[in-house]
C-alpha cells in the first residue's frame, strides 16, 4: 500500500474525522461521554442511546503520530510528572492541563465516567485516577486476572460480573436503559469488522506481503474509535478487498522484499514513515507485529476468534479481554510469536525495548532467547519510546536494523 494515495487510505481518514466530530457533537447535545482504555468493550456503550465513548490512548498516539507528542508531554512534566512515566498518560494528561490546541482533534470532550482495566496495563487505572480527582469524575476499575495458562472459567465469570456492574452503573449516571438488543447488533457489527482485519492482515503471507505492518499500524485505529458500527465493518471490508486485489495485481508495498521482518512492540507512532522507508531501502518489510495481530484473537493465539451465532455477546468480550499480549505470560507470548514466524513466515525480529511500556518489554530478553533457541533466527534488540521522540535515536536503531538483515543475508549464504 506503499504512501500511495489510497481507498482505504482516504476511507480511514473520513472514519476518523467522522468519530472525533461527532464525539464532540453529541457531547455538546448533552450526551453521556465515558473515557474507556482500549480493551474496554465499547459495544456496551453503543447499548445506550445517548452515550459517548472516547479513547484517551488512541488520541495520544495520534497526538504523537502528528507531532505533538514532545509539547504535550512537557506540559505534564513541568507539573511534576516524571519523564519515565509512559508517553500516552504524559500526551494526555498535557492535553488536559492546557494543550487542547497542540491536539488535532482539540482534545476530547469532558468525560461524565471514567472506565479502566488493570489487564492491558495496570498504569491506566493511576492515569484515570489523575483525571478522576481533578476532574471529579467517577471512575470505574475492570479487575481482569493475569493469564499464564488460558483464560480460567472462574475468572471469566468475575469478568463477566464487572461487565453487569459496569452496565448498571452507566444506567444510574446517565439515567438511561440499556437496551440488550442495541448491545447485540453492536457486538455483531465488531465481530464482522474483526473478519475482515483478519483477512487484510492475512495479505502479510503472500511473498512479496501485500502490506506492511506500519499499515496495519495505521489503519487499527478505527478500532479504538468506532468498534460496534457498520461503518468500521466497511471499512475494513474495503481495505481488505483493496489488499487483496493490490495482491492479486502484483502491486506489492515492498516489491523487492528479501527480509520478512516481525516486529515486537507498540508502534513507533512518531517514526512509522521515517523507519518504513529506511527498511524500504534495504528491500526489507517488517509483515507483522503481535500488537497488530492479537486483535481479534485469544490469549496466545493470533487466529481469529469468532462470535458464533447464539452466544452471548458479553461472554465473548469476557472471554477476549486478555488478548492483547500484555496481560499475558512468556509462554503465551512465545505460543503467538511461533504461530507468526511459521505461518507467515519471518526471516528475523525487531525486539523494541519500550522506554514508556514497561508490561510490553519486561519479557523480551526472555522470548528473544527462547524463539532464538527453537527457530535459529536472527534478532535483535532497539530502544524506542512509542510516543516520545526524545527517548529515541534514528541514528541507533538505524544501525541495529542494518545489522539485522546483514545477519538475516549471512545466515542465508552460509546455508
Amino acid at each position: 500500500m506503499g504512501h500511495e494515495k489510497t481507498n482505504s487510505g482516504e476511507s480511514l481518514t473520513r472514519l476518523i474525522v467522522q468519530s472525533y466530530m461527532e464525539a464532540f457533537n453529541l457531547w455538546k447535545e448533552g450526551a453521556f461521554v465515558v473515557w474507556g482504555a482500549i480493551v474496554v468493550p465499547a459495544e456496551i456503550f453503543r447499548g445506550f442511546d445517548n452515550v459517548v465513548y472516547c479513547c484517551p490512548e488512541s488520541h495520544a498516539a495520534m497526538c504523537a503520530a502528528k507531532g505533538a507528542g514532545p509539547d504535550l508531554s512537557q506540559i505534564a512534566e513541568a507539573l511534576g510528572y516524571s519523564l519515565d512515566l509512559c508517553s500516552y498518560p504524559r500526551i494526555d494528561i498535557g492535553c488536559v492541563s492546557g494543550g487542547r490546541k497542540l491536539s488535532p482533534t482539540s482534545g476530547l470532550p469532558k468525560p461524565n465516567l471514567l472506565v479502566s482495566d488493570n489487564n492491558n496495563c495496570s498504569l491506566l487505572v493511576k492515569w484515570f485516577d489523575v483525571h478522576h480527582r481533578n476532574m471529579n469524575v467517577p471512575h470505574f476499575i475492570i479487575d481482569v486476572p493475569f493469564c499464564y495458562e488460558p483464560q480460567a472459567e472462574k475468572d471469566l465469570d468475575y469478568i463477566l460480573t464487572q461487565f453487569n456492574d459496569l452496565i448498571s452503573t452507566v444506567e444510574r449516571l446517565s439515567g438511561q436503559t440499556f437496551d440488550i438488543n442495541k448491545f447485540y447488533d453492536a457486538s455483531m457489527q465488531t465481530a464482522r469488522a474483526l473478519f475482515e482485519w483478519k483477512r487484510f492482515l492475512e495479505c502479510a503471507k503472500h511473498r512479496p506481503s501485500g502490506l506492511t505492518v506500519f499499515d496495519s499500524f495505521v489503519q487499527m485505529a478505527p478500532l479504538f474509535t468506532s468498534r460496534g458500527r457498520t461503518e468500521l465493518v466497511e471499512h475494513y471490508k474495503l481495505l481488505a478487498d483493496e489488499t487483496e486485489e493490490r495482491v492479486n495485481n502484483g502491486v506489492f508495498p515492498v516489491p523487492n522484499e528479501k527480509y520478512r521482518l516481525l516486529w515486537d512492540n507498540i508502534a513507533p507512532w512518531h517514526r512509522l514513515h521515517k523507519m518504513d522507508m529506511h527498511l524500504r531501502e534495504l528491500d526489507a518489510n517488517i509483515v507483522a507485529a503481535p500488537y497488530t495481530s492479537c486483535i481479534g484473537g485469544l490469549e496466545g493465539s493470533f487466529e481469529l476468534f469468532e462470535l458464533a451465532l447464539g452466544k452471548d455477546p458479553l461472554w465473548y468480550m469476557a472471554r477476549t479481554q486478555n488478548m492483547s499480549v500484555c496481560p499475558y505470560g512468556l509462554d503465551l507470548r512465545f505460543d503467538a510469536m511461533s504461530w507468526a514466524i511459521e505461518q507467515i513466515g519471518i526471516d528475523g525480529i525487531i525486539f523494541a525495548s519500550n522506554r514508556s511500556c514497561k508490561v510490553f518489554s519486561v519479557m523480551q530478553m526472555d522470548l528473544q532467547k527462547r524463539i532464538s533457541e527453537k527457530y535459529k533466527i536472527p534478532t535483535v534488540m532497539i530502544e524506542i519510546d512509542h510516543a516520545d521522540p526524545r527517548k529515541f535515536s534514528d541514528e541507533s536503531a538505524n544501525m541495529r536494523l542494518d545489522a539485522l538483515v546483514e545477519n538475516i543475508a549471512s545466515v542465508r549464504s552460509s546455508v
